[in-house]
This record gives C-alpha cells, structure tokens and sequence, in this order.
C-alpha cells in the first residue's frame, strides 16, 4: 500500500435536493438552466444562419430532384431527393435546438438567402446541378466545423447536433464527388 495520500474526490453533481431545488425555482427558463455556459441569444443568432442554410439546401436538392433531365438521370435525382430529405432532417434538429434555447425559428422567406451561408443554384445541366451541390456541400462542411469549434465545451447539445450535420454533409460531398466523376469522366481529387 501506498503512503500517498488519496485526492479528495470531485463532486459528481450537486446535492439532489440542491438539484430539485433549482429546478423548480427556474422552470419559467424551460431547458436552460443555470450551467449552460454559452450565450443563448448569441446562439440562437448563430443557429438562424444555419437554419436557413439547411432551408436553401432542401430547397435546392428538391428542384434538382424534379428538374435533372438526361439519360442518366434518374440515379441522380433519387440521389438529390434523398439529400433533401436528410436537409429537411437537419434544418428540423437546428429548428427545435432554437427552440430549445429560447429562441423562435426563423422560417421567414424573406431574406432566406441573405441569411444562409450556402447559395441557391438551379443550374442549367446535371452536372451543373451536381457540382452546385458540391460546392455548396463543402462550404457547409467547413462552416459547421468552424461552428462546432465555437460551441465547443460551452454548447454541447449544440455541438454535438452539428457533429452529427458535419457527418451527413461530408457524406453528402462524398456523393456529389463520386457523380460529377461518374458524369465527367476523370477523377476530380488528387490520388
């Protein structure tokens, strides 16, 4: 045995009455309380822009998914509708995260494209189509993982909800790459 003396254990939690308590005392602020360590109205600003991004998203890969025209099509616009309905998913988590935090959802349309960071691009062929879809998959990517970075240890509820966009949207990139290559011909990323 050891002569070292043991280091005091840290408190897990507070006391369960402390906890109920507290609870109690502030059930007006729903599901914040008083260790969230963000700024909740900064927050929400934040989330605004990602909703909209999510919002123009769906909105794009749902008209490419009835506009694709093209012999080769019908595997792209299957492909397009599914990423729209994974945007539909995200924009909803980003929607009740807002809510969450005490904000109202901004489903306006107006200014919907000023307030997302991703852009709306019909574009004129399918592959057009896809490489908008590209481009705008990795500006999302690098977006959320500057977001997640900034919420880090002081948001992660919301941190850990961009985790899980970030993953899809990388997928998403994934995808795109491997059409505009399938449509192109050539690879477009470096071996």
């Amino acid at each position: 045995m050891s002569d070292t003396p043991k280091k005091p254990a840290k408190p897990f939690l507070s006391d369960v009455k402390t906890l109920r308590e507290r609870a109690r005392k502030n059930i007006a602020d729903g599901a914040m309380t008083s260790t969230y360590k963000g700024d909740p109205k900064l927050s929400v600003e934040i989330l605004q822009s990602v909703l909209a991004t999510e919002i123009v998203c769906v909105l794009r890969y749902t008209m490419h998914a009835v506009s694709a025209t093209g012999i080769s099509s019908d595997s792209v616009k299957a492909e397009f509708a599914e990423h729209a309905k994974d945007e539909q998913e995200h924009m909803m988590a980003v929607a009740e995260r807002i809510t969450q935090l005490g904000g109202e959802p901004n489903f306006d349309p107006k200014g919907l494209a000023s307030r997302s960071v991703s852009q709306y691009s019909a574009g004129p062929s399918l592959v057009d189509m896809i490489k908008e879809n590209l481009i705008a998959e990795r500006i999302a990517v690098d977006h959320y993982r500057e977001l997640i970075r900034f919420f880090a240890e002081d948001d992660p509820s919301t941190r850990r909800m961009l985790e899980w966009i970030l993953s899809v949207e990388e997928e998403h990139a994934d995808d795109m790459h491997d059409l505009l290559v399938a449509h192109e011909g050539r690879p477009m990323l470096p071996e």
